[in-house]
């Protein structure tokens, strides 16, 4: 391939080099298969149509040194970012779009949160206005804060997963979003009913499923809100659309837990009530998985499902702490969620910190410091990891879809006198997430750039 042609081949598809664009800045992205974080003090990322995508989703061509890239692409436009930093846009596990008005609500816990408040709020979804404009909210807020992908929670109303999609589609967005199935234990308004929330459901993936970059959920509420009838026909679905994605709630605080076990006393767990109903496997995520013991953990394991950790949520909810030490010794997935509304911010700066506290606390299981490059990774390449979609979002090596943020760290003073006494990668890393909020989010680039 002659440099000097400016032109340069992907696959199989040849590529004028003026179709590509270039971003010079420091680079931050992970090695393909670990937490291990690379960083480039000046660094060169290059995107440009990928070769089999009939989206026009841009992807990373090279990024690397500049001194090692620049010479390979002659002719190449490129945008000099000084001071900035280039990452993988952010990946969020788990958040409500509807409870986007709902943060913030004061609650004695996670029942009386939801009777009181989320449940109410979520009536108004049935209104095509609304759920538009809380949508265009949503979406607006997301990539504000660097979130480029994201597997959300919808209503109950098919208007309200159309709005969403609708939304998602405009900016060209990565978004997973489902009906939430709960036919009992909900107040009219926001509870459906059986045979017609499965209909929905299919029509849905029919109508949504790989369209652009979008995807879809089946989406029980939690078990203790679906019939055994409609959990059997989540799985029904479940097992004849084996591409999308499942997620629900599971182990988050005590009191759900009696309840659930009440209410299906013939699973060996709450967790083992979705895989008994065939809601367990690759692409499942289940949010908090807090209150586990080694049976559940090694029934995550087993079953391919994921855990959406939720730091902000559980901390404001009361609801416990995540063992990460648990998980990894069975060995199974997880990564981070921001869970808007019990969550109390959209920044992935603000749910790294809680994580870390997450982490820390020693009481209730054996506390442990995780590193800075491993909190960034659980929100980043690690979340895109567990969502099934390693390779193709929160990361920035080659052939991955070119989702990224510009980071300012000299955002505020404070973080700017911080950073700047940074000595090493973790220290850098560290210093954003403690002091980091949106400010620290310059600009968000949604592929194609």
């Amino acid at each position: 391939m002659a440099a000097a042609r400016n032109l340069r081949t992907f696959g199989g598809m040849s590529t004028s080099v003026h179709a590509l664009r270039g971003f010079r800045a420091s680079l931050l992205r992970f090695a393909a298969d670990s937490a291990q974080a690379v960083f480039d003090q000046d660094g060169l990322l290059v995107a440009g149509p990928g070769s089999e995508d009939a989206t026009g989703t841009q992807q990373v061509l090279a990024a690397g040194p500049y001194a090692d890239v620049a010479p390979l692409y002659p002719g190449l436009a490129v945008e000099h970012l000084p001071g900035r930093i280039i990452a993988p846009g952010f990946v969020d596990m788990h958040i409500h779009y509807p409870q986007t008005d709902v943060i913030g609500a004061p609650a004695e816990g996670l029942l009386p949160w939801l009777e009181n408040y989320t449940f109410p709020h979520e009536k108004r979804f049935s209104a095509t206005d609304y759920a538009a404009d809380v949508a265009s909210f949503f979406v607006a807020e997301l990539l504000r804060n660097g979130v480029t992908t994201a597997l959300t929670f919808a209503t109950s109303h098919p208007i309200s997963v159309n709005a969403l999609f609708s939304e998602a589609q405009k900016h060209h967005m990565r978004l997973i979003t489902g009906k939430v199935l709960q036919d009992r234990h909900s107040p009219d308004g926001v509870r459906d009913e059986t045979e017609q929330s499965l209909i929905d459901t299919e029509q849905l993936i029919q109508q949504w499923h790989g369209v652009d970059r979008l995807g879809y959920a089946i989406t029980p509420r939690f078990a203790p809100t679906s019939t055994p009838a409609q959990l059997r026909g989540a799985g029904a679905l479940a097992a004849k659309y084996p591409d999308v994605w499942v997620q629900s709630h599971v182990a988050e605080n005590l009191g759900e837990i009696a309840w659930a076990r009440e209410l299906f006393p013939d699973s060996a767990s709450y967790l083992a009530t979705y895989a008994d109903f065939g809601l367990m496997r690759p692409r499942a995520v289940y949010a908090h998985c807090i209150h586990f013991d080694d049976s559940d953990r090694a029934l995550m394991r087993e079953t391919g499902a994921v855990a959406a950790v939720s730091p902000t949520s559980n901390l404001f909810l009361g609801s416990g702490f995540f063992d990460y030490l648990g998980a990894d010794r069975a060995g199974f997935g997880y990564g981070l969620a921001s869970d808007v509304g019990g969550g109390t911010s959209f920044s992935p700066f603000r749910t790294m910190l809680a994580a870390y506290y997450v982490g820390r606390e020693g009481q209730t299981k054996t506390g442990l410091s995780l590193s800075p490059q491993h909190l960034w990774w659980q929100h980043t390449a690690g979340a895109a990891q567990a969502l099934g979609l390693a390779g193709v979002v929160g990361n920035l090596q080659p052939g991955c879809e070119a989702d990224f943020v510009v980071l300012n760290p000299q955002a505020t003073p404070l973080l700017a006198r911080k950073t700047a006494q940074a000595n090493s990668l973790d220290e850098l890393l560290f210093a954003m997430i403690v002091l980091g909020d949106d400010r620290l989010v310059e600009r968000t680039q949604i592929a194609p750039c």
